[in-house]
């Protein structure tokens, strides 16, 4: 047994782990966590029709940035807290809060206010970010691949599912409907969560002395030394956020490319986009067990080379057959860096996943809404063809990054 798994072993016992994590468990958490995400990508195929709705102002275009943001502040302020409480409870506060949030959002009397509710969206959406690390404590370490893979699943069918939803309720009612269906979506997970989840896992005694009676302030605190002390944290999350900016710029632009006269698409056709990226859904699990087998690295380098390769599609091949084989190419590669950026971090200090996963989501989340930002201005700037440079730039950044990452491991091998 490898020093690493030793270390997690002990730290495991010492946790206290809750009884093993079933198939049925498992699939309830990745069903939860993508009912969460969904809801700061339901703007995203509607932004058209909002902007019709709210004519003579520009802060429409401000509502994917703002959930973007909501949801960076959420894994700052909120996410720590798994480190602290019950993370049972913890989760279905947050998605009662999450219901609240979309009932503003839904019967927002205008733009600015919808900006504001999209931000409060996108802070309570962060419960996903609460399930995921859960799902990685309760999983032994040899499986922790194959059930981040399986959770992100779910999370990735809401993320792609979400846009399909909100196309077909703001082509056949209006955009405000798509956020009235995401109250009651949000109240059943609250319910299923308290039903499923293990009791109290999240606040032994001995969890408690291991984090030395730590409190909400030396947590966030904690945050910079873990920055500080784990390069590997520091290289996954640059990277991801990279990626996660090129995943953000196709997404934010497609409905308005999709309006354009050579196209002549709705938000229903945008939404339908999500559909065809659902296959990217099956790239999380074999991404998990590749990790397994074979180690991370390899597994991230290929999901950054494959986004590379979708945005050089965007590019070159305008059509609808040439969006449809790009976005399932872009999600693939996306998903799979994710899953194995996440089997990496969450491997570092098991005592503090929470706390980890904060930082990694967070930066791969502002590294979103600047792709949001960028994606905008470029396709002010120079249309389609300018947000395709924008994305390939961003995807190869994350490629370079993994690349060289590579080569400094390889030289500190060698000089051992």
């Amino acid at each position: 047994m490898s020093e690493q798994s030793v270390s997690e072993t002990a730290a495991v016992a010492t946790l206290g782990r809750a009884p093993a994590l079933g198939k049925g468990l498992t699939l309830a958490m990745a069903i939860a966590c993508g009912v969460a995400v969904a809801n700061i990508y339901y703007n995203q195929p509607m932004l058209g029709i909002i902007e019709r709705d709210f004519s003579g102002t520009r802060l429409t275009g401000l509502i994917p940035t703002a959930t973007q943001l909501g949801y960076a502040a959420g894994l700052f302020l909120l996410v720590p807290l798994g480190d602290l409480l019950d993370r049972r409870q913890l989760i279905v506060a947050q998605f009662l809060a999450l219901a609240m949030a979309l009932v503003v959002a839904a019967a927002a009397p205008t733009a600015a206010v919808l900006v504001l509710a999209s931000l409060l969206v996108g802070a309570t959406a962060t419960v996903a970010q609460q399930i995921v690390p859960f799902a990685a404590a309760l999983a032994t370490p040899e499986r922790r691949g194959s059930t981040i893979g399986t959770v992100m699943s779910g999370l990735l069918c809401g993320i792609l599912f979400s846009r399909t939803l909100a196309g077909f309720l703001a082509s056949h009612a209006d955009w405000r409907t798509t956020f009235w269906v995401g109250v009651p979506l949000a109240l059943l997970a609250a319910g299923a969560m308290a039903i499923v989840l293990p009791r109290r896992h999240g606040r032994s005694g001995a969890r408690s002395s291991m984090m030395g009676g730590m409190n909400y302030h030396r947590a966030l605190f904690s945050l910079f030394h873990l920055w500080r002390d784990e390069g590997a944290l520091r290289q996954s999350t640059v990277m991801q956020a990279a990626m996660f900016a090129s995943f953000t710029a196709f997404w934010t632009i497609l409905a308005f490319h999709l309006e354009e006269p050579a196209l002549h698409q709705g938000a229903d056709v945008a939404g339908l986009f999500g559909v065809v990226g659902a296959v990217g859904v099956f790239a999380a699990p074999l991404a998990g067990r590749l990790a397994d087998a074979r180690g991370p690295k390899l597994v991230i380098a290929l999901g950054a080379a494959l986004a590379v390769g979708a945005w050089v599609l965007f590019g070159l091949w305008g059509t609808i057959p040439g969006l449809v084989i790009g976005v399932i190419v872009l999600d693939f590669g996306i998903q799979s860096s994710l899953v194995s950026n996440q089997h990496v971090v969450y491997a570092l200090r098991p005592e503090a996943r929470s706390r980890i996963n904060t930082i990694f989501m967070t930066g791969m989340f502002i590294g979103g809404a600047l792709g949001s930002a960028g994606a905008t201005a470029a396709w002010q700037f120079g249309g389609w063809q300018a947000v395709s440079l924008f994305g390939g730039v961003l995807a190869g950044l994350a490629l370079v990054i993994e690349l060289m990452s590579h080569k400094a491991r390889r030289r500190s091998h060698h000089k051992r």
